[in-house]
C-alpha cells in the first residue's frame, strides 16, 4: 500500500477512554504480549472486554508457563482502514487463569458465558478449538489509545 503524492497529511490522536472502551468492545481479535528474562513473545487471540476486563481462553503451553513466572503484559487491538487511516488500543495488566468452582468460580462461570457469545460450543463435545481449555481474564490496569486520519 502506498500513499499518493497529493495524499493529504494526517492527523495523530489521542482517544479518550470512550473511544477506547468501544473499540475493545467492537473488536474480538487481538494480540498479548509478554515476557520472561530476555525473551519477549506476541500471540493473537480471540478476546471479549466486558467491565474492565479482557476475557479469552487458550492452551496450556509456553504462554501460560512464561506467564506464570511473569504475570503481566500488555495486549492490543487495532482497526485499520488505510496507512494513515487507524486507531490501535493498548491495555497493560495482569493475566489471572480462571478455575471452575471454588470461592472465584463466579469469574469462570462469567468468562464461559462471555465467550460463548463468540463461539457457542466452546467448551462443549462441538467446540471448534477443543485445544483451548484454559480460560482466563486480564485486567486493564493501564488503557491506552491513538488514531490517525486523513480526512
Amino acid at each position: 500500500m502506498t500513499l499518493p503524492a497529493d495524499s493529504p497529511a494526517p492527523t495523530f490522536h489521542e482517544m479518550n477512554s470512550a473511544e477506547c472502551d468501544a473499540l475493545l468492545t467492537r473488536n474480538h481479535v487481538g494480540r498479548i504480549a509478554f515476557s520472561y528474562r530476555d525473551h519477549v513473545d506476541i500471540e493473537p487471540i480471540h478476546y471479549v472486554y466486558a467491565d474492565g476486563w479482557i476475557y479469552g481462553r487458550t492452551t496450556y503451553g509456553t504462554k501460560l508457563r512464561t506467564l506464570a513466572h511473569n504475570r503481566w503484559l500488555a495486549f492490543e487491538t487495532d482497526e485499520i482502514s488505510a496507512l494513515f487511516d487507524w486507531k490501535s488500543v493498548v491495555v497493560k495488566g495482569a493475566l489471572y487463569v480462571l478455575e471452575p468452582g471454588g470461592a472465584r468460580g463466579e469469574n469462570y462461570l462469567k468468562a464461559l458465558e462471555l465467550i460463548r457469545s463468540l463461539s457457542p460450543n466452546a467448551l462443549t463435545q462441538s467446540d471448534p478449538a477443543p485445544e483451548r481449555t484454559v480460560l482466563f481474564r486480564i485486567h486493564a490496569d493501564q488503557i491506552t489509545g491513538r488514531s490517525s486520519r486523513t480526512d
